[in-house]
């Protein structure tokens, strides 16, 4: 259940995060009201982020030894994932990478995670 919660946590957040960034990204429209070509390639553009980094923060959220991990965003940008943040072993920065690599859409993995002792 928290799993769950965890996932539509991430989904909502990430499509409020898609809606933000739609408007620095969108150009404007042609004269006629039309949509222009590259506004509508941003926008899959976005929505194949939006998707690829939600699917990423779902696997890190189902995985035991990971789920407890909060410290942990996701960004993404076409197949290249990006992990930030930090976690309390070398052990757990090294799941959350080899986790991400699991993830059926991405093909490279920046691992920026820190590591930082629980106090």
């Amino acid at each position: 259940m928290r799993a769950l919660v965890l996932g539509l946590s991430a989904a909502l957040a990430l499509a409020l995060a898609a809606c933000a960034s739609d408007s620095k990204k969108s150009s404007t429209s042609s004269s006629s009201g039309g949509t222009s070509s590259s506004t509508t390639s941003g926008i899959k553009e976005t929505t194949h982020d939006a998707t690829l980094t939600t699917k990423v923060k779902s696997a890190l959220a189902a995985d035991v030894g990971l789920r407890t991990l909060t410290g942990i965003s996701v960004d993404s940008d076409g197949s290249t994932v990006t992990l930030k943040g930090s976690v309390d072993t070398a052990a757990n920065k090294s799941r959350a990478e080899q986790v991400a690599r699991g993830v059926d859409g991405v093909a490279t993995v920046k691992n920026e995670l820190t590591v930082q002792a629980k106090q």
